[in-house]
């Protein structure tokens, strides 16, 4: 499995590109090659989840990126959640692309101070084989991380074979996430793998929380330009 928050194709390479970048949070150009360079390392992976994917916008060129991901790494499933559009300038949202068709997908509204944040959640196989998968990236805000992550405790409470990825935007022993692990199967994860800023992590924000599997394998990827490291993860059941 693999996290990305892909930054809707941008690429930031220092903080300085914040400001002599700005124009890639309007503008489409360079993002191809990103998407190129993204699709290549999705291939790899059997299941991914994707932060900051733009649905279609001036920024992606009216394109939607997770569709053309699933397209150029040749997923043959696919579904995108649309949280935040900003006219027709800039769109983003959360994805997931798969080679295992889902038995269900379902996408919620995350609480906050400012609207806009979600969690893309998927069902697979059936019985006691039966797991569900979650994407969410929260919010910048302690108040409002600590609404969501009680939102998403009680939403994922029953489900004993669980994974939640994303970009959490704390650490994963930060106070507001006891909950999570006090009231699902989610524990943290093995270890502490920075992931921001992508060109000298120094904090730990993007995660793969897992209940119910065994972690084989758990590390941090380059995302091809995005101001965020991947998290890939390999699984085993239980």
């Amino acid at each position: 499995m693999l996290s990305a928050n892909i930054q809707a194709g941008s690429s930031t390479r220092a903080y300085s590109d914040y400001v002599t970048r700005s124009w890639s949070h309007v503008l489409p150009n360079g993002k191809r090659i990103n998407l190129d360079a993204l699709a290549k390392l999705a291939s790899n992976y059997d299941l991914v989840g994707l932060q900051e994917s733009d649905p279609g916008s001036l920024r992606s060129g009216f394109t939607n990126q997770a569709d053309y991901l699933a397209e150029q790494a040749h997923f043959p499933f696919w579904s995108h959640q649309p949280n935040r559009r900003i006219s027709r300038i800039a769109g983003s949202g959360n994805a997931l692309l798969s080679r295992v068709e889902p038995t269900e997908m379902l996408d919620y509204a995350l609480p906050g101070r400012i609207a806009g944040r979600g969690v893309l959640l998927a069902n697979f196989g059936k019985g006691k084989k039966a797991w569900t998968l979650a994407i969410t990236h929260l919010s910048l805000g302690v108040k409002s991380r600590q609404l969501q992550l009680g939102f998403l405790a009680e939403l994922l409470s029953d489900a004993p074979r669980l994974v939640l990825m994303g970009d959490f935007n704390c650490d994963f022993d930060a106070p507001e996430m006891r909950r999570l692990y006090r009231e699902t199967s989610l524990e943290p994860p093995p270890e502490r793998v920075c992931t921001f800023p992508s060109w000298a992590p120094q904090r730990c924000l993007d995660h793969v929380l897992v209940g119910g599997f065994d972690v084989l394998d758990y590390k941090a990827v380059p995302a091809a330009g995005s101001d965020h490291m991947a998290v890939g993860v390999e699984l085993r059941p239980r």
